[in-house]
């Protein structure tokens, strides 16, 4: 039913203004214990969860596959995300202000080979409107228990040279109220952004979000590096080795990509797979065994799921595929790697 509504009805209509309608349903939606209920009852009949010994987190996850950034920007739905199987939620991103992102339009779909191009550039509410989200949510035991990360990023009025500073104002806010931090410097969308990813520039924004993150949150919190596709694969190895260096707990591979004929953006989808299973089975070999990665990209079917896994991949993402495939995605996904080893 929701494919037939997706190519007859949703492809016609503006991408943007679906995806608020969207996150306005889904927001009102988990809000209710009964429509959650609802919810869980009819796309998340099975429990799909991994003991915690069995990731990187204290707490249980509720299923191999989480929900992507990009999609819950500001930390509004995470009940009704959580409700439809996502094992776990990454936010954002967050930046330290409130910023509306570039001028739209700014995301197009790609129906001919079910892809998303984006150009959105972090339009987020900002670091205090996410932390009373987090707030709220963290009040209840139900809140409490979902495996919550927050993708955190720069503004983009603030200068590379500048840079570090608001990684450590996010860090520093959300980390006490977050099961992990995801430092962003891979999108796309915010110009000069992706220059950050070399070891020079990259080390003391890693350096300060784990000390700002340990510190606020008075515990050893876990913090990912995302990362770009379009990386050659000696800088991959590069950012493996600083991965190895600082303690850090692992890699989200991997962001959107450029690499394609349209006029800007970057594109997530199918086209991603290989790249980023390529991407995956490199960081295995070269990051320590308990290092955690994170596998992202391209995953829309059971067998892409399991490829990532069989690479390497700790954990998985999705996002695109979640927009074309519809509400039964999740649980679809995490039902056939619940057995995985």
């Amino acid at each position: 039913m929701y494919r037939w509504l997706f190519d007859n009805l949703i492809t016609h209509s503006d991408p943007e203004t679906a995806h608020n309608l969207v996150m306005n349903a889904l927001t009102v939606a988990g809000s209710n214990p009964v429509s959650r209920a609802a919810i869980r009852a009819t796309f998340n009949p099975t429990d799909t969860s991994l003991e915690p010994n069995a990731s990187f987190l204290p707490k249980r996850v509720q299923g191999r596959l989480g929900l992507a950034a990009g999609m819950d920007k500001n930390a509004e739905a995470i009940h009704a995300f959580s409700a439809l199987g996502f094992g776990f939620i990454e936010i954002g991103t967050i930046t330290p202000k409130g910023q509306p992102g570039n001028p739209q339009p700014r995301l197009w779909r790609l129906p001919e080979t079910r892809e998303i191009r984006n150009q959105m550039g972090f339009n987020n509410h900002g670091v205090d409107a996410a932390l009373l989200k987090l707030t709220k949510l963290r009040s209840t035991e139900a809140g409490r228990k979902i495996v919550v990360g927050s993708n955190i990023g720069k503004n983009k009025i603030t200068s590379n040279d500048e840079a570090l500073n608001d990684y450590e104002i996010c860090a520093s806010t959300l980390a006490p109220l977050s099961d992990f931090l995801v430092i962003n410097v891979s999108s796309p969308n915010t110009p000069g952004l992706r220059d950050l990813q070399t070891v020079e520039s990259l080390r003391p924004i890693v350096e300060t979000t784990q000390e700002s993150a340990n510190n606020a949150a008075q515990r050893d919190v876990s913090v990912f590096i995302k990362i770009a596709p379009d990386l050659a694969d000696e800088d991959i190895l590069a950012v493996a080795d600083l991965v190895n260096e600082t303690g850090l707990t692992g890699v989200v591979a991997a962001n959107t990509t450029i690499k394609h004929s349209y006029e800007s953006g970057g594109i997530s989808g199918p086209r991603l797979l290989n790249r980023g299973l390529d991407i995956v089975a490199n960081l295995r070999k070269e990051l320590d065994y308990d290092k955690t990665i994170i596998g992202v990209g391209g995953i829309s079917t059971p067998d892409d799921a399991i490829s990532y896994l069989d690479a390497g991949a700790d954990l998985l993402e999705a996002l695109t595929a979640f927009i074309y495939e519809g509400p039964a995605f999740p649980g679809r996904i995490n039902r056939a790697v619940k057995n995985y080893r």
